[in-house]
Order: C-alpha cells, then structure tokens, then sequence
C-alpha cells in the first residue's frame, strides 16, 4: 500500500480514519507510565477480552510492563484496505505487541468476535500456550451479540425503563445546549441489551477456562462496569445498560462463589471512572457531564486517564498480593475520586449554570475534543500530520 497523510475524518461519535503513528505514540506513552524495571516484574499470565482500547488496552499494558506479565488479547479490529486506514485498535494492538515482544515477553493476539464458539476455542488453545490465568478481565462492549448456542442475535439499546425522559445535552462541536429525549425501553429492548451487554457471555469464557482448567490456583476475574454520577443516573445507571450492568454483578457473585470453591480465585466487578471514549460519546448528556468533570477534577489535582486509573487498580486491588477494598455490594470502586461530594457538587453547580452562551467557559469542551481525537491517533503531541504515513501495519 503506498504511505499516504492520514487526516481526521469523525462523522459524530465515530471515526473512519485513524492515524498509526499517533496510535503507537499514545501507546508507547501508557507503556512509559506503568514501566517498572524487568527485575522488579512478578511475572503471571494475563487474558483481556476486549483489549485493543481504552480500560482494556490499560490493562494489558499494565499487566504487560508493570508486572511482567504475558498475555493474550481479544478484540474485533479492522485492518487497512487500499482506501481505508486500519481501526485504531488495530494500531494500537499493533504498537502494544511489538513492545512487549521487545521486551521479551508473551502476546498473542486474536481478532474476532469474541461472543463466537470460534473464537473462544482459539482462546482457550492461545491461553495453552502461555499457561493457567492469574488475572482474567472482561472488559467487551459490543451493539449486539449472537448467541453461540441458539443462533438468536440480540441488540443493545440505550433507552430509559419506564417513563421517556428529558436531559440536558450539547453538540460537542459547537457547544450549543439543548435537550434530548430518551425514549422508555419496551420488554423486549430490556432484555435484548441485558443479553448483549450482560454476564452471559462472562460466564461462559468462565465456564470453558475451569473447563480446561486454565485458571491457576487463586487467579482473579475482573469485569468492568460503570455506574456513573447520579447526574446521568435516568438515562445510565438506571436504565437499560444499568440493568445490563446489574446482571453482570449478579454473575461475578455467583462466578465468585464457584472460583472459591473450584481454584480459591475470586472474581469481581470493577466501576470505572466517566473517560471520553467512543461509547460515551455516543450517549447524548453524557459528553457534556465528561466535560465538567475533566475540569473539576483537573483544578483539584485528581483527574486520571485510562492509564492512571488502570495503574490504581492493579497497585491497590488486584496486582499480586493485593486484597482489593470493596463497597457494601463487594465491588472495587475505582471512580472514588470522581464521586467525591466536593467533585459532584462542584460539577452539579456547572451543569446547572450552563447555557450555550457560557459553556465553553464552563465545561472543558476543548479538551473533551481532543481527547476524542486522541482515541485514534490524532491532535498527538511530537506527531507530524503532514507527513505521509505507511498506513498497513500487520499484526506482528
């Protein structure tokens, strides 16, 4: 393929263009983040479905060059076409996995539907070849979901359950506020997105590693969650993904119970901190409570990024010889900083002001921006944009 200059090309919440070299250079900084020098590494086996961005990218490079550890990843990426740049996941796992073979250590990577018995069996047989599981994160976010046994397809939506609601949102484009109605999810919404986003398919990557027995002695499961302010609790925590996210708890206790029993592992639901990513940006009020919150959390010295955030995790709650502190419901809470009664309030008192005359003095939608445009490889401190770039990047 000839080198060609890559430019933005973001229709809404998506973008059809990502740029390689700005990709590896966001990678390479999270690897420099969490380094710690090979002789201080515990070592371990790490499987991370999901693994080509934002919490599950993190946590690979975590597990990676904080811990030693070799891994397997998971994901579903597009690679470039004549006409096209790969997906930015596809760069990233590019980058992520020329580092780590660098550095002497194990990452085998599969790209395909993870909800596939296919996939899953080429899993089970890439996890043979590194050994049994320390740590497993779950960590997938898919608009639909084909179920292996059935055939029946299921679809994700973002509806409210109950009564429609009515929110503040902007176009993060230009900042001009309005309000957006959520429609009330019927029945068969509910559990479509219950099964798509839900535990069932936790529970079966559970069941085939017990099954061949590729969980070691006290190896730990992770499913990341989200719950939220309770700014955006109608539309979020309480709606349809809310009731999602509910059944996946309800299936890590009953995993915990079974991986107590089978190889004194656990297993345990991590709620994430609100971070610009593709899927928040698609939920309308959610990109402008994002906003608020980076500049809050910034003039109080506590924001986190994915890495930041990942680094906290592992040190805290799940690297090797942590116990992890757990909420009343038994779930790690990683979004403490940002649910801090001085943090929401503060950010409760911007949203309350905001008008589409003062929000960008309000909100930090610049940076909300640019970190948007990061998530591909663009706006990348040290990257020239204008110099052409050689766009096919084989997974090595």
């Amino acid at each position: 393929m000839p080198v060609e200059v890559v430019t933005p090309k973001i229709r809404g919440f998506v973008s059809l263009s990502a740029h390689p070299e700005g990709c590896a250079r966001e990678v390479q900084r999270q690897i420099e983040h969490v380094r710690r020098p090979a002789s201080e590494w515990p070592g371990g086996n790490l499987l991370v479905v999901g693994s080509s961005a934002g919490y599950g990218l993190a946590s690979r490079i975590t597990g990676a060059f904080g811990y030693g550890m070799d891994s397997v990843g998971v994901f579903y990426e597009r690679p470039a076409t004549d006409n096209r740049t790969a997906s930015a996941g596809w760069y990233n796992t590019v980058a992520f996995t020329e580092a780590a073979r660098e550095a002497g250590l194990a990452a085998i990577n599969l790209n395909g539907d993870a909800f596939s018995a296919a996939v899953l069996e080429e899993a089970m047989e890439a996890v043979r070849q590194i050994g049994p599981l320390d740590l497993f994160i779950y960590s997938l976010a898919a608009p639909s979901r084909t179920d292996p046994v059935s055939g029946q397809t299921y679809r994700s939506v973002l509806k409210v359950v109950g009564q429609p609601v009515t929110m503040r949102t902007a176009d993060m484009a230009n900042g001009a506020i309005s309000e957006a109605v959520f429609e009330a999810a019927t029945d068969e919404e509910i559990a479509g997105t219950v099964a798509v986003m839900g535990g069932a398919d936790l529970e079966r990557w559970v069941d085939a590693l017990l099954a061949e027995r590729l969980l070691a002695e006290g190896a730990r499961v992770i499913a990341y969650s989200y719950i939220g302010p309770e700014l955006t609790w109608s539309i979020y925590h309480h709606g349809t993904i809310g009731l999602a996210k509910a059944d996946v708890e309800r299936t890590c206790r009953r995993l915990d119970a079974r991986l107590q029993a089978e190889v004194g592992g656990r297993c345990w639901v991590s709620v994430n901190k609100s971070m610009v990513t593709q899927a928040a940006a698609a939920i309308p009020s959610v990109p402008l409570y994002i906003s608020f919150a980076y500049k809050v959390m910034k003039e109080l010295g506590v924001h986190e990024g994915t890495i930041e955030q990942t680094e906290r995790l592992f040190r805290d709650h799940i690297g090797p010889g942590r116990q992890p502190d757990l909420d009343e419901e038994g779930r790690i809470r990683i979004d403490d900083l940002e649910l801090r009664d001085d943090v929401q309030a503060a950010i409760e008192a911007l949203w309350n002001q905001a008008t589409s005359a003062n929000v960008a003095e309000l909100a930090d939608i610049d940076e909300y921006q640019e970190a948007f445009r990061r998530l591909f490889g663009f706006d990348v401190p040290g990257v020239d944009y204008d110099q052409p770039v050689e766009i096919d990047r084989p997974l090595p």
